[in-house]
This record gives C-alpha cells, structure tokens and sequence, in this order.
C-alpha cells in the first residue's frame, strides 16, 4: 500500500511518524505532561541543512524540534523551545486528530533550551525513557544536558561538555542511547562520531574516519546494545559496535548520492530504512546483525553457543542480508524517513518537495519474520 501526499511549501524536512497525526504517543503509565518542542520554519529550507522534528520523546504527545528565525541581518540562527500540546490532542482526548473538521490549536510557548550564546542548535533529543524531564541539545560545540523542572516553565542547564581540536568544530547531529540506563549519547561532527557518557560528560569512544565525508544521521539498535547505524555524503551506511570501533561491522553501498536518514524497525531490527538525495526508499534486511540472526532473539552469547557448533549439529544457515525493496515514489530529495510508532510493518518518507509517501514492508517478509 502506498499513500502518497504533497505539500506545496515543505516545514520540516525530518518526519515524525506517530500512532496519532504526526504525535508519538507513549504509554498512559508515562509522565502526563503535555509537552512539545516543535519546528517551524521561517523561508523554504535549504538542500544542505534543514529544520528538523524529533519524535524521541517518552511523553504523551511530545516531540522535539527545532525552528529557524532570519533576525534582521540575515543570519539564519536555530534554536530550540518546550511547547504544550491542547489536552484535546492527547489519546482520549474529547477531539480525534483526524477529525477535519475540528478547530485549528494553538500550542503553549512554555520555555527555550538554550542561551543565544551557545551558538546555533543543531540537534534536540528527550531521552529515551524515565520521567521525560530530561533532554540533549547539540549547539555548535557544546553537548548540553537540559532538566525540565515539574512545571516545565523553565529548563535547567544540567551539565554540558565541549568538542575539542583545531578549527570550528561543529556538531550535524546526535542520537540518544536507548540502552545503558540512557546514560550514552552518541555525536557526529564532520565526519567522525563520538560516544559521550552524559552521567561525566566525557567521551567514551570516537570514530575518527567513520565516513569518508560528513556524516548525516545516527540511530542505534534498540534490541541490541553497542550496535549504532550511521549514514553521511559518502553515499553509504554502515554499522558499527561500539565496542570495537576499528571497522564497521556491516557497509551498505545500494544508494548513488547523500544518505540522509537511517532508522532501525522499533520491534524488528533487522529492518533497516534509509533515505537518499538520490530519490529513493531503501528497505534493507540486515539480519546477520540484528537480535535475531537464527530466526529467534538472541545474545552475545547465544552467538558464540552457534558459531561452535558442528556443521551437522545446525538446523540451518542464518538467512543472509539483502535489500528487500527500493521505493521510487519520490521525485525529489528524500530528506526522511520513519516508522510508525503504533504499526512495526508501516514507514513514511518525506522529499524535499514536500511529498510524505507511506508504505508498508511486503507481506511475505512479514509473514516469514512472524512465523
């Protein structure tokens, strides 16, 4: 199934894909709180840097984003601000989302996340669970760890840390952990990629050279700790174990121009979505590194049990990594990609002329990952 739309002026070039709209809605047992940073965008974005929303957030409703103002001089300067979303938005709310016919809401300006002295905010992410007060901004150079007080009026600078070297380091973008206790966030600046430990914020691991130019998106395996996805100008997509951060572990090489987006399946690791300069969706299976390489879940030590067995003591080979499917529906820039949060077998793209396409992962796949 393919739902194609477009937008005649694009917003927001980073796609959040949500169970409500375009809303992640967590669990009830979360915090209440009705909070969202949201993006807006002040001129048509350009093809080499774009606002962005973040669909991270482990409250009811949330998002984080960033919006773009042309201050007077011209300079264009990101940053980042706390909203609240109306209490008819939320799930169970008297309103549906959906309803066309329901009045247009306006959103609480609650408080910004960071000083204009910090520079120009590249990244915003909550963390991946707890109570939702906490979230990371990535501003020029500086990481910067933000508390949300109880009423959410105010946000408190935590800790920070700063990139060190020669030049004007800056960050592209940044990722949060989901394992660790939600203790790791994960950089890339140019094209290198750093791990920070956001209980110190000190660096725990670097990727010097992770790409052989800038590196554009990150995302970590969320049923395999130490496993994180990377993409960048290099037109390829590789995999790496933090531990052991010499040679990635796995490089895909299917796309011919600038990867933007990467994103594991939230149930099912071995889907891997990317989207490209290049036009195209690619679906990719990559199941000999994923939590389920023999067809059932399992560990690092599940793994060394299979690697000792005799060849006749196998049932059968692990089923090998492929491309499952590229999406040409798209005739611009894809600039996003994201599963729904309500529906593990469904994936939106977004192009830089303003089309959202909506798919699903072919039935027979699903249907052989399931049985």
């Amino acid at each position: 199934m393919v739902l194609s739309y477009s937008y005649p002026s694009p917003v927001f070039l980073e796609l959040v894909f949500g169970s409500v709209g375009s809303v992640t809605c967590p669990t009830p047992e979360q915090d209440t709180r009705r909070e969202l940073a949201a993006g807006l965008s002040a001129s048509r974005p350009s093809r080499t840097s774009s606002p962005h929303t973040c669909s991270s957030a482990p409250e009811p409703g949330a998002l984080t984003g960033l919006p773009r103002k042309m201050p007077a001089d011209s300079r264009v300067v990101t940053c980042a601000a706390v909203w609240r979303m109306p209490a008819e938005l939320e799930p169970g709310g008297r309103e549906s989302p959906e309803d066309a016919t329901s009045p247009a809401h306006a959103l609480e300006l609650l408080c910004h996340l960071e000083p204009a002295a910090r520079g120009s905010t590249a990244c915003v992410a909550w963390e991946p669970a707890g109570d939702g007060k906490r979230v990371i901004s990535l501003a020029d150079n500086h990481v910067l760890l933000w508390d949300l007080q109880e009423s959410s009026s105010q946000a408190t600078l935590a800790s920070s840390a700063s990139l060190e070297g020669k030049g004007q380091l800056k960050f592209t973008t940044g990722r949060w952990s989901p394992h660790h206790n939600c203790s790791q966030v994960a950089t890339a600046n140019d094209t290198a990629i750093r791990g920070w430990d956001t209980r110190t914020m000190s660096q725990i691991y670097c990727i010097e050279s992770a790409h052989g130019q800038l590196v554009r998106d990150l995302d970590f395996n969320p049923n395999k700790q130490y496993y994180l996805a990377s993409c960048g100008d290099d037109c390829k997509v590789r995999f790496w174990d933090t531990r052991n951060v010499a040679e990635p572990v796995k490089t895909l090489e299917e796309h011919s121009h600038w990867v933007w987006n990467v994103r594991y399946n939230h149930s099912h690791d071995q889907l891997v979505l990317t989207g490209s300069s290049d036009s195209r969706v690619i679906l990719s299976n990559m199941v000999s590194i994923s939590s389920e390489p023999f067809g059932h879940l399992v560990d690092d030590d599940d793994l060394s049990d299979q690697e000792e067995r005799r060849p006749e003591e196998k049932s059968q080979e692990p089923p090998q990594d492929s491309v499952i499917a590229t999406y040409e529906e798209h005739e611009d820039s894809v600039y996003a990609v994201d599963w729904s949060s309500a529906d593990p077998w469904l994936f939106a793209s977004l192009s830089y002329d303003g089309r959202l396409v909506i798919n699903r992962v072919p039935r027979a796949l699903k249907y052989h990952i399931l049985l």
